[in-house]
């Protein structure tokens, strides 16, 4: 009887605050427009799981077979631990592969079915876009994330995707400035995957993974953390400005202490071990600065 242990470790569901916070954002923004949906809300958080799923079992999959994660500090990896084989990995990567097109597609025809075929089309093509990113970040001999692309994607699929697809499929409408709150959470997911990186700097760079913390070295890296964070900060505050909200919007101040003592812990850590419970802190933050900015807007 296989052992669901190592699955369940290997999906690393604690990395679902942070994919669950550009929903939440996305769909607190509808509902401050005054265009809810329960049901899309609860259809996008069920198509994030298995992106996230996949991404995660993909990862494991791909640096397993590469080595890059044979020596890595944390939570030990299914594929190169041997607790997994790199075939049962692949197979689960397709299966959430055909989940994920499966919820993503039903998600598209029931959010849009009342708008031009063009746009279904449009977010299905999306959905696609995102399977394909999940599982080329480290698989295949041109991984993305081994040249330093990595950063780029998690911009675009946990911040901008995430935050307007989920208003967007909602609201039924594009308002423009939804792209600063959705670089923010963006930015922030960046900063997690930073840390990740500044974490594995040495074993990625030995086994040839150019993340760009291992590209800027250690004190570029943290430089580099602190500005996505002032950044996704700014781009809040900015955001309520134009939109003239009410002091309730400001509601996310309160995430100001979180994400101040993880830029003062990022000065401070030196060693992999150091880097490690930064991980989970930055996500649990992010997570609260999407439910604080949201419901700020709602109040």
């Amino acid at each position: 009887m296989m052992e669901l242990k190592p699955w369940i470790a290997a999906a690393r569901l604690r990395t679902l605050p942070l994919a669950f916070s550009s929903i939440i954002l996305g769909s607190c923004l509808a509902a401050a427009s005054g265009n809810y949906s329960f049901s899309i809300l609860i259809l996008c958080l069920l198509t994030t799981l298995c992106y996230q799923v996949l991404s995660n079992y993909a990862n494991d999959y791909g640096d397993g077979i590469k080595g890059t994660d044979a020596n890595r500090i944390g939570e030990a990896r299914a594929v190169a631990s041997g607790q997994i084989t790199a075939s049962q990995m692949k197979n689960a990567v397709r299966i959430f592969a055909a989940l994920s097109f499966v919820f993503g597609t039903w998600l598209s025809i029931i959010a849009t079915r009342d708008l031009h075929i063009a746009i279904t089309f449009g977010f299905i093509g999306l959905g696609l876009l995102a399977i394909y990113a999940a599982i080329t970040y480290t698989v295949g001999k041109r991984a993305y994330g081994y040249y330093g692309l990595g950063d780029l994607s998690v911009l675009i699929f946990f911040g901008i995707v995430g935050v307007v697809g989920s208003y967007f499929l909602q609201a039924k409408e594009l308002d423009w400035l939804v792209f600063l709150p959705a670089g923010s959470v963006g930015l922030l997911a960046m900063g997690v995957l930073n840390l990740n990186n500044m974490r594995d700097m040495e074993t990625d760079k030995q086994h040839g993974k150019n993340t760009l913390a291992s590209m800027m070295g250690l004190k570029g890296a943290k430089i580099y953390h602190g500005f996505l964070i002032i950044i996704a900060f700014d781009m809040a505050y900015i955001y309520n400005v134009f939109t003239d909200a009410s002091g309730w919007a400001n509601l996310y101040f309160l995430s100001i202490p979180f994400l101040a003592m993880n830029l003062i812990s990022v000065s401070k850590a030196q060693t992999s071990e150091d880097f490690e419970p930064l991980l989970k802190r930055l996500a649990l933050s992010t997570l609260f600065f999407a439910l604080t900015f949201g419901f700020g807007q709602i109040i």
